[in-house]
């Protein structure tokens, strides 16, 4: 547990999956009073899904802080955050089921969270993910899920654990390592925004759907993900 504080926390949670379901990790992290990351936990999960990884994060998070510090919660899971904050309420009164009469799926997550969040004071705020400039607490948890499902691992602050990598696919990584060829080359097809790579980790198109590890991803407007979810001029 982190020491009880009177003021709110500001935290960020990520989980990632390398092939959906594939390798995957989850991790948290919380900020300073700068915003910056001060504390944070990453851990392995073997294989397992996307969803997995995003609750298990938020479930380890919220399970790190006391129960009276308030919170400011940033994910880039629209998954976890709606099954938390509006469609929990229903299935708990159809008895865990969902709309369609059907099991709710990562029931045993969903309802540890719930216990998790019973009686405490809880801002969600969700951040797109892999944004140029975005929210630097939740890249960090990207990072650190993200390295955790690759090497299957635990680390953290109070394992003393470096800070996670820059993953090789994000915007700042991929604009540093593109070369001047690549470069040409894209403006002859119309632009830098036309420029497309191999993802070298897999992750999430701002249209809802996952891209795998090699899959072409291109810059949109939003982020990265599917050449043809970019943005039309």
């Amino acid at each position: 547990m982190i020491e009880r504080m009177r003021e709110r926390v500001v935290a960020a949670c990520d989980g990632a999956s390398k092939g959906n379901p594939g390798p995957a990790g989850w991790a948290w992290v919380i900020a300073d009073s700068s915003e910056s990351p001060s504390r944070w936990e990453a851990g392995p999960l073997g294989r397992a899904t996307n969803n997995v990884a995003e609750l298990t994060a938020l479930e380890r998070l919220l399970t790190a802080v006391a129960q009276d510090v308030p919170l400011e919660i940033r994910m880039d899971s629209q998954y976890a955050m709606k099954a938390v904050t509006t469609w929990l309420p229903g299935w708990k009164r159809k008895g865990w089921k969902t709309a369609a009469g059907k099991p709710v799926a990562n029931q045993e997550l969903v309802v540890r969270i719930d216990e998790l969040l019973d009686g405490r004071s809880v801002e969600f705020r969700y951040v797109p993910a892999h944004q140029v400039d975005g929210d630097k607490l939740n890249d960090f948890a990207d990072r650190a899920a993200s390295q955790a499902a690759i090497v299957q691992e635990p680390a953290g602050s109070e394992l003393g654990s470096p800070q996670p990598p820059a993953a090789p696919d994000s915007p700042r990584s991929a604009s540093a390592s593109a070369t001047a060829s690549g470069v040409k080359a894209g403006r002859a097809r119309g632009g830098s925004s036309n420029r497309t790579l191999k993802a070298k980790f897999a992750g999430r198109c701002v249209c809802g759907r996952s891209y795998a590890v090699g899959e072409t991803i291109a810059k949109n407007a939003q982020g990265w993900g599917h050449p043809e979810c970019r943005s039309v001029s």
